[in-house]
Formats: structure tokens, C-alpha cells, sequence
């Protein structure tokens, strides 16, 4: 089959990122390019260094073509985007990057700062647009008013002042809005995210098709040794709106196992001083993803306690794979996940993740009936060989669509489709 030309756009990309969305984009472009596909992706690194990144080392060859973008002033380069919502400094050479790859796909990712909506009009390919966070209806990208509570309503030039961000005025001139018409397929992790995009003004249809991690063998991992004792486990960043600062009243009234916690960010130091009266409650910082594979083997269960309502939640299917059960907050996408799978449970208040935890431990035929509905869900829904059979169902469709048959035959043909070679 003759490869695909894919040129993909994201603000942040490993090794200029902070994690997330940046690697969710990274895993979908090496499993295209370990299917024989061209890829390239162009991503702003002044964006990551801006707000406090430090290079980070590039890694091995992967067979994706990465494009980091760079400007005399990257503070100004990034407000003029942020502004204006064009890639003004660098449009010129996004245009040379387009014509000269002549990609039979454009694919955006989370594009604020690497273009804005002006960056949709640029190139004549099959168009998709990825939402992995809710910037299309939101300026802070993440629904969280005023720095302190679920939005429900739009109050948008309060909030980003709050979030000390300046406000854009292009968001209220429809720019956006045409130039998502012009996209064969706009992307949503989740129902529930592609409900709260409709809910706060999205009129263009979301195709929902979640996040994927390539499969292992989980009896293969060796759970982590290093604890003494039962532990739970959180992983993410360290942030306000991760809600880890409310789970440790429920480890001050729960003496019987620890809560051990990989991850770094701006919250950090609070949360430290948050926890400094209960010695069971241990940071360690990042992990590799082989050292975090062996801590979920490891865990009575993965608690997810965020307070945001997050588009997907990629550490629950991460969790599921090892075949770690899961307590999650029930917010968010997080109760059809679980429910999908019958590999956890769901809490609304301290006494529910308690019990939650209580079952976990002091159940091990419960755990362990979880733990395998975990992994048999991770096998169904979220096995890498199988969303990406999905994307290319999806992306054939578009093709149709758009009238472009000869690319519609080609994923027909299962372009994206088939293990990881």
C-alpha cells in the first residue's frame, strides 16, 4: 500500500511538553508511522519554554518527522497567535511546510498557540480536527471558572482574567466556528466531552473516538516491591484541578494502606504542605513509563479524584491495561469509562471513595474480579489495533464525503488498521 502523507499540528510535542494531550498525539503518530505512513508533525516550542519547560532529551528515532517551531521572540510570536488567533510570525512557513509535504491529511490537534483558528484555513487535504481539551468552547481550555469552580455558564472575559490570560477578541467574530465547517471530521475523546462541546455552542457534528495504548503483556509486568506496605496509587500532574488535595482527609481515616503519588507540577509544593502530618502519603516524583507500569501492577487501584471535567482520562485505560482497577471521581467522562468496562468504581464524597478503597482491600476476590474486567475492557475498547480500526472506519467516511474516493479506498483498505508491526 502506498503511504499516507499526514502532517499533524499541536501546540506542544515530547520532547517540548508537559505530558497529556502532547502524549496522546505522540502515541497516535508513531503507531501511524510504525504502519508505513509519512509523518510529520510541526508543533511551537517557544510555547513550552515560555511557561517554564526545560528541554528535555529527544529520545531514539520513531520514524515521525518532528518540526518545532521557533521564533527571534517567541513571547511575541505566541501573542500575536493567542491575539489574533493566526500563525502570524510563522505563516509563511507552515505554508512551505504544506506545499512541500502535500499531505493527504491535515490533522490539528490542540493548535492555540501553534496557529490558532486561522491555521484550519491553511492546505487542501482531508481536514480533522482532534479535541483533546475543550479549547473549541473554551478559553482556558478547561472549563474551569475563575480558577475555582465546574462552568456551567459563560462568564469568558471574567474568567480569563482571572486566569490572568488576555482576552480574544477573535472569539467573538465567528472565525473559529467558519473555519471548523471547513473540517471533513472534528474529533471527540468521549460522549460526555462531545456533549459539553455542543452544550456550550459547537454546531458541528463530533465523532467520538477515544484514546488507545498499545498492548502488553500485563502477566509479564512485575508489580513494584519498593513499598512495604498495600498502596494506592495517583499519577498526573500536580494541579488545583486534579483534586488530589481531596483525598487526603480519606488517608488520614484510612490507616490500613498508603497513597503513593508519581507526578510533578505547579501545585506541588501546596500539596506537600497539605499532606505533611500523615507519613503514609508518599511523592516520588516522575516515572518512566516502565516504572509506572510496575506501580500500577502493584496498586490495590489507581484513584483519579480530578474536580475539571477532563476530556478522557488516558491514566484509566493505563490503569486497566495492567489490569489495576480504578476509583474515580463521578464527574466527567469518567463514569462511561468505568462503566464500560466494570473495572473500578466511582465516588461522589469522602465516605464513597473510603468504601471504595475498603473493597479494593480488604476484598481480594473483588479486587480481583475488577482487575480482570479491567483488563478484558482495556482488550475491547481501548487496545491500540482496535481504535485504530476505528479511525480509519471514521476517516474513510470523511473521505466519502468530501468526495475524495481514491483516499477513501486507501483506509478502506486498512491503511490505519492491524497491529503494531
Amino acid at each position: 500500500m502506498t503511504p499516507l502523507r499526514i502532517l499533524m499540528f499541536t501546540t506542544f510535542y515530547p520532547p517540548y511538553s508537559f505530558g497529556g494531550d502532547a502524549i496522546g498525539v505522540q502515541r497516535m503518530a508513531r503507531a501511524l508511522a510504525a504502519r508505513g505512513h509519512e509523518i510529520t508533525v510541526v508543533h511551537d516550542e517557544d510555547s513550552y519554554l515560555i511557561l517554564g519547560g526545560k528541554p528535555q532529551a529527544e529520545g531514539a528515532p520513531d520514524g515521525v518527522t518532528r518540526v518545532g517551531l521557533r521564533a527571534r521572540n517567541g513571547l511575541v510570536a505566541n501573542l500575536l497567535t493567542q491575539q489574533t488567533g493566526r500563525p502570524v510570525v510563522h505563516a509563511a512557513r507552515i505554508r512551505r511546510i504544506i506545499a512541500d509535504r502535500r499531505p493527504d491529511i491535515l490533522w490539528y490537534n490542540n493548535i492555540s498557540l501553534v496557529g490558532g483558528p486561522g491555521l484550519l484555513a491553511m492546505g487542501d487535504a482531508l481536514k480533522v480536527y482532534e479535541a483533546h481539551e475543550h479549547w473549541l468552547v473554551c478559553p482556558t481550555h478547561v472549563l474551569w471558572r475563575h480558577g475555582r469552580e465546574l462552568c456551567d455558564a459563560r462568564e469568558c472575559l471574567r474568567c480569563v482574567l482571572t486566569h490572568k490570560r488576555p482576552p480574544q477578541l477573535w472569539r467573538y467574530t465567528g472565525t473559529l466556528d467558519r473555519n471548523l465547517d471547513a473540517m471533513d471530521l472534528i474529533i471527540a475523546k468521549s460522549d460526555f466531552s462531545r456533549a459539553k462541546h455542543a452544550d456550550f455552542g459547537l454546531r458541528q457534528p463530533m465523532q467520538v473516538l477515544p484514546y488507545f495504548l498499545p498492548d502488553l503483556d500485563h502477566n509479564a509486568v512485575a508489580p513494584y516491591r519498593g513499598h512495604d506496605r498495600p498502596y494506592f496509587l495517583f499519577v498526573g500532574r500536580l494541579e488545583k484541578i486534579k483534586g488530589l488535595q481531596d483525598v487526603f482527609p480519606a488517608f488520614d481515616r484510612y490507616p490500613d494502606a498508603d497513597l503513593l503519588i508519581l507526578g510533578d507540577g505547579d501545585y506541588a509544593a501546596t500539596l506537600k504542605a497539605q499532606a505533611a502530618g500523615n507519613p503514609r502519603i508518599k511523592f516520588l516524583g516522575r516515572k518512566t513509563p516502565e516504572e509506572l507500569n510496575a506501580y500500577y501492577r502493584g496498586a490495590l487501584g489507581l484513584i483519579v479524584p480530578s474536580v475539571c471535567y477532563e476530556t478522557f482520562g488516558i491514566i484509566l485505560i493505563e490503569s486497566f491495561r495492567l489490569g489495576t482497577p480504578v476509583i474515580a471521581r463521578r464527574l466527567g467522562p469518567f463514569p462511561e469509562i468505568v462503566e464500560a468496562s466494570g473495572g473500578g468504581a466511582l465516588f461522589s464524597s469522602e465516605d464513597d471513595l473510603i468504601a471504595a478503597m475498603r473493597t479494593l482491600h480488604a476484598d481480594p476476590n473483588a479486587r480481583d474480579r475488577m482487575g480482570r474486567a479491567a483488563r478484558a475492557g482495556f482488550e475491547t475498547h481501548w487496545r491500540e489495533d482496535r481504535v485504530m480500526a476505528a479511525y480509519g472506519a471514521a476517516f474513510a467516511r470523511a473521505a466519502h464525503h468530501r468526495g475524495d474516493a481514491a483516499l477513501a479506498r486507501r483506509l478502506e483498505a486498512g491503511a490505519f488498521e492491524g497491529a503494531r508491526p
